[in-house]
């Protein structure tokens, strides 16, 4: 039951994510081939192309790319938001001794790099890209454990997934604190009373997923237009989701049986469509089965597909096409430095504050898992691709040389980390079958 009920749907997450990692290379390749192809005027174009709307008293009109960086990862951000709050409140995450050790492994994970960047950094005009080596893709490291089949016990996987949802909470919260621009208080304030209200009809157990939409919109336009970032909204709007069915799945069951009963007693339609009664019935099937789904869990299964297959691999077409040249200016000291606090900050990090934790016994080792296993994950943690590349373009948006050092910089460092955590842990990994 247990493995039915908890461990299938996590590794369907895996897959997901896995299967995403894999699209979210080919993205980053094509976006570097097209970008430095005879054809990178149209890449450019493509991405600078200005839509929106716009009238004599209203106007919301921006380039291609920003409708990406700051609209559909909106989207992405919601569902970071959601698995927050589901795993804060059911997994892995909802108690001090199921927290302990990934949140150790995640602290690390996000201090560490920070002061490698810190200390070695010597321009003060890059100084702002302290935030890049922070955060841990978990499409692409996930990507590469998954390569490795069965050598990797789940409870590796569960751990890499636990820290880096930790670890995209704190980039969250860097984000909203560091990176966002001059705020304009009275619009957030207003979001505030509309997010407060959801709030509301949360803890009554309300939900409405056309007023949630509706006045999520009205939320995320008012952080664009406040300065402060807009995929933050994403995040306090998935809080809002309740995740408490209406009715248990006990309840659930035996209307179904009921339904299903009195859906076989109908005489059957002469026309070989159902009759008025048959359709009332699944009309019934249809509130009820509204009613058991946790709106939060249902939104999540809905989203995850599209954030992992179109709106990812979307951000790292638009994002990864770094212009290479003999006249290319790049900041070499940054490209180091980010690479540097990508692969060593990570596995520095991550490895030593895992073991402190263990040896001041206030977190535990996952099953199955040896110490090498620990020191290959925390290298693989060094993969930083997507929420770094944004960052990136937070941290230096006014400076073309920066952010493509920076890209650049994300590229060599997470394929280092992705190697040479690979390699560790085929080395000191045996196939479980055996």
């Amino acid at each position: 039951m247990i493995q039915k009920f908890i461990l299938t749907p996590f590794q369907k997450f895996v897959k997901i994510e896995s299967l995403s990692g894999m699209l979210l290379m080919g993205a980053t390749i094509l976006a570097m081939t097209w970008a430095n192809s005879s054809y990178s005027e149209s890449y450019n174009a493509l991405w600078q192309y200005k839509i929106g709307i716009s009238s004599q008293n209203f106007e919301l009109t921006k380039p291609l790319i920003l409708w990406i960086n700051d609209g559909l990862m909106a989207i992405f951000f919601f569902l970071i938001g959601l698995e927050i709050k589901r795993e804060l409140l059911i997994g892995e995450l909802n108690s001090i001794r199921k927290a302990a050790f990934p949140l150790f492994a995640a602290v690390g994970g996000m201090l560490i790099p920070l002061a490698f960047f810190l200390l070695l950094n010597q321009n003060p005009e890059t100084a702002n890209g302290w935030g890049i080596p922070m955060a841990t893709d978990i499409a692409f490291s996930l990507a590469i454990l998954t390569l490795l089949g069965d050598r990797v016990p789940l409870s590796l996987k569960i751990f890499l997934t636990a820290f880096a949802i930790v670890d995209d909470l704190g980039a969250v919260l860097v984000i909203a604190i560091f990176y966002s621009e001059s705020i304009n208080w009275m619009l957030i304030a207003y979001s505030i009373i509309l997010l407060l209200f959801l709030f509301f009809l949360s803890y009554k157990n309300i939900y409405s997923k056309y007023l949630s939409l509706t006045i999520g919109i009205i939320v995320w336009f008012l952080f664009l237009k406040s300065g402060l970032h807009p995929t933050i909204a994403g995040v306090l709007l998935a809080f809002t989701i309740p995740i408490r069915q209406k009715i248990d799945l006990g309840t659930y069951i035996t209307e179904l049986s009921g339904i299903i009963t009195r859906i076989k007693d109908c005489p059957p339609n002469e026309n070989s469509i159902l009759n008025k009664k048959q359709i009332s019935q699944i009309d019934d099937l249809e509130d009820w089965t509204e009613q058991v789904q946790s709106p939060l869990q249902h939104l999540e299964h809905k989203l995850h597909n599209w954030v992992a297959f179109f709106i990812m691999p979307v951000f790292a077409l638009a994002n990864a096409g770094v212009v290479f040249s003999m006249n290319m200016k790049l900041d070499i000291p940054l490209i180091i430095n980010i690479v540097l606090a990508l692969f060593l900050g990570k596995f520095i990090g991550v490895t030593l504050l895992s073991i402190l934790g263990i040896k001041l016994k206030l977190a535990e080792f996952p099953e199955g898992v040896n110490y090498w296993q620990l020191v290959g994950i925390s290298i693989l943690a060094g993969v930083g691709f997507t929420m770094s590349i944004f960052i990136a373009n937070l941290a230096f948006a006014e400076h073309t040389v920066f952010i493509d050092s920076a890209k650049v910089g994300i590229l060599i460092g997470s394929l280092i980390s992705g190697i040479v955590g690979y390699i560790i842990l085929r080395m000191s990994s045996k196939p479980i079958s055996s």
